[in-house]
């Protein structure tokens, strides 16, 4: 694999991811968010959701069926809790506005929960529910997703891998970050894996006939495979109310994927940030979970091996990728320079 990738400078990706963007017609700042959203994941080796997304999302919005530059409004706003309407806007912009909102308003009331409809593919959710930390409150996300996932019993997907991500902030050790799928892997994993033909493990996926498969092109037709069997398939569902039916998006199944070009995706989301002070001294709170990290730590290890919390390793590779820089596939460079061409800008090499 190794003679398949070329590595780069973050700075040199997010100049070349913006300028593709403001030459779509999106405004500076709004561009920066989106950069920001997929460097933020190839940095921390989900690469399923870095730069490898961006041809589709320029692909949706020159086939008219996402809007670069919407009016985002609130249509609900009261103490803790408001509605922000995407209107088919990037996913990116209106996660990040409605986390910003949702921290503004922990400042005041203790909590803050905003919705989002009528949104698009927002990236990594942990993007989101870090933003809370810098505030020494909780992130918490949650969003929907396009089905495939076949609810427990059944081989026809509906659910979709419905992300969510918490983050909680430490004193000195790094902060815990969960971000998760409530699938076994996230289908953009299987997506990669079929751009760079490489097989996937057994156990991640079903084909259409409801049989286990290690073809990533199979998988796509077919569904993923819950977490935890059940126990996956009904958090999915819930998340997928939370997001869709309580935001007034869309019902269960009804999210689309985002290379179906049909019409707008309908996706929903739900950010919420908890301010610690609300419940106890901040740096009591951060002391205390520094002493669960290395309670944790401390335990001998089952296999020999370092033991890790959630989000430490992704940590530890996004500062060694700033270091040295993030490594990209040359099929992804490919596609990435494709899209480079078409609106005049130096093509990565």
């Amino acid at each position: 694999m190794e003679d398949k990738q070329i590595l780069f400078k973050e700075h040199k990706l997010k100049d070349f991811t913006t300028s593709i963007l403001t030459k779509m017609g999106m405004t500076l700042a709004n561009s920066e968010i989106i950069a920001d959203s997929l460097l933020y994941a190839d940095l921390r080796g989900v690469k399923s959701h870095g730069l490898v997304r961006l041809p589709a999302y320029v692909e949706r919005v020159e086939k008219g069926v996402m809007n670069k530059n919407p009016l985002m409004e609130l249509e609900q706003n009261h103490e803790a809790v408001a509605l922000l309407n995407a209107n088919n806007g990037f996913g990116q912009v209106a996660g990040h506005n409605a986390m910003t909102l949702a921290i503004n308003k922990a400042k005041k009331y203790g909590i803050g929960l905003v919705g989002v409809k009528n949104s698009n593919h927002f990236g990594i959710a942990a993007f989101y529910s870090m933003l809370a930390l810098n505030e020494n409150m909780i992130g918490f996300v949650l969003t929907n997703a396009s089905p495939a996932i076949a609810p427990y019993g059944t081989k026809t997907p509906l659910l979709g891998t419905n992300p969510l991500s918490i983050a909680i902030p430490a004193k000195s050790e790094k902060p815990i970050v969960l971000d998760m799928s409530t699938s076994v892997v996230a289908r953009g994993k299987i997506r990669y894996s079929a751009l760079i033909n490489e097989s996937i493990p057994l156990g991640w996926a079903m084909d259409s006939n409801g049989k286990p498969t290690d073809n990533p092109k199979e998988a796509l037709k077919g569904s993923l495979e819950p977490i935890g069997g059940p126990k996956g398939s009904g958090l999915s569902l819930i998340i997928d109310i939370l997001c869709g039916v309580l935001t007034n998006t869309c019902l269960t199944g009804e999210v689309k994927n985002l290379t179906d070009l049909s019409g707008p995706s309908k996706t929903g989301h739900i950010f919420c940030a908890i301010n610690i002070s609300n419940f106890m001294n901040v740096e009591v709170f951060k002391t205390n979970i520094d002493l669960v990290i290395q309670s944790i730590k401390n335990l001998p290890s089952a296999d020999g091996n370092p033991v890790y919390l959630p989000g430490e390793i992704e940590h530890n590779l996004s500062q060694k990728r700033r270091e040295e820089g993030i490594p990209m596939e040359r099929e992804v460079i490919t596609s990435l320079n494709s899209v480079a061409s078409r609106y005049g800008i130096s093509i990565l090499s």
